[in-house]
């Protein structure tokens, strides 16, 4: 949830009651149910769901959200500073895996990636993570290299997990969205 979150959610605090909203495509009904999941198994008694043009708002209202996410505040994630709390590292630490398939399933996809070589073109699967924010492509680097992951930055805005056995390490932790 926090990786959904960090890529694809924001938290209201002007609310009577604080409101978490994670946005997620229609194109990805299992996606927007394990959203819901996580916000239930975290902390939310109810979740709703707020259909829009093409997306689903997935959201909770609790008074305990911004104690779980400190990350919050005004303005866009990438003009301001993201830093995991101590618990949050903890726990992010345990479960890498976890952190990097809400970071991927937000910001991220896996593809095809064609290349050509002596007139032979060869097609092989890699992942490209996007955030405008630099702390929160740090937190992608830091959960990728506690699993062992190789990557690197092919802009300043983007990391490439393109090794076969990199690539393979994600599919177990990541999983294609659906």
């Amino acid at each position: 949830m926090l990786g959904l979150y960090l890529g694809d959610g924001h938290l209201v605090t002007t609310a009577r009651v604080p409101v978490l909203r994670i946005i997620c495509s229609n194109s990805w009904p299992n996606l927007i149910d394990a959203c819901e999941q996580a916000m239930k198994a975290v902390l939310a008694g109810a979740v709703q769901r707020v259909q829009k043009q093409g997306c689903v708002g997935v959201q909770s209202y609790g008074t305990h959200w911004p104690c779980l996410l400190p990350q919050h505040g005004p303005g866009k994630k990438h003009e301001r500073p993201i830093v995991l709390a101590g618990w949050q590292r903890e726990i992010v630490a345990a479960h890498p895996g976890d952190f990097a398939r809400g970071l991927f399933h937000s910001d991220g996809c896996r593809v095809g990636n064609r290349v050509t070589v002596r007139g032979r073109e060869y097609v092989y699967p890699r992942y490209l993570f996007t955030n405008e924010s630099a702390d929160i492509i740090d937190l992608c680097r830091w959960a990728l290299d506690l699993l062992g992951v190789a990557w690197r930055m092919n802009r300043r805005n983007s990391l490439s997990v393109a090794r076969r056995e990199a690539v393979a390490t994600l599919d177990r932790h990541v999983g294609p969205k659906s």
